[in-house]
């Protein structure tokens, strides 16, 4: 099936509040993303970044329904020619295909649509499925820090992977 993208509506509120509101997602994300996640927060959400032009955050779909999410978080200062990209998944979702076609849309549209000539994810130790996503679609390690991360009490290493224009 085919993956697209699109900006985030609020009528996306309930679904993104079921889908994201899940340990195994928020688990690999940054404590920006609470757990639990709720209603409010998805509405809190969607509205802030409602007006972003061009768009940076995206519902992940198939079919029209809504399976997770992805976002550019576009760097400053002297790293201006950097994004970060940020992604996830419903769980019911993942290992089918879907994460890695969504991040190659979301690859394309970040060197398409902003002046930066380097995209790069940071990933939890913990998490293999999501390094294996980044490099099925051309990001490249450039770098492993061991124990920098704390989530939930465990330690983490953090891998970053990046792909340039």
């Amino acid at each position: 099936m085919k993956v697209k993208l699109r900006p985030f509506e609020l009528s996306d509120v309930e679904r993104l509040a079921q889908l994201a509101n899940n340990y195994e997602i928020a688990r690999f994300l940054t404590n920006r993303f609470p757990h639990p996640y709720t209603v409010e927060h998805a509405k809190e959400f969607i509205e802030l970044f409602q007006k972003d032009k061009p768009s940076q955050r995206f519902a992940i779909t198939v079919n029209d329904e809504l399976i997770g999410g992805c976002g550019i978080n576009l760097q400053e200062d002297i790293f201006v020619n950097n994004a970060e990209l940020g992604y996830w998944i419903g769980i019911e979702y993942q290992k089918k295909g879907y994460m890695s076609q969504a991040l190659q849309l979301i690859s394309d549209y970040a060197f398409a649509n902003f002046p930066i000539t380097r995209l790069f994810c940071r990933i939890y130790g913990n998490n293999p499925s999501s390094m294996r996503v980044a490099e099925k679609v051309g990001f490249k390690l450039e770098a492993k820090l061991d124990k920098t991360l704390v989530k939930y009490g465990e330690v983490l290493d953090e891998y970053i992977y990046a792909k340039r224009r």
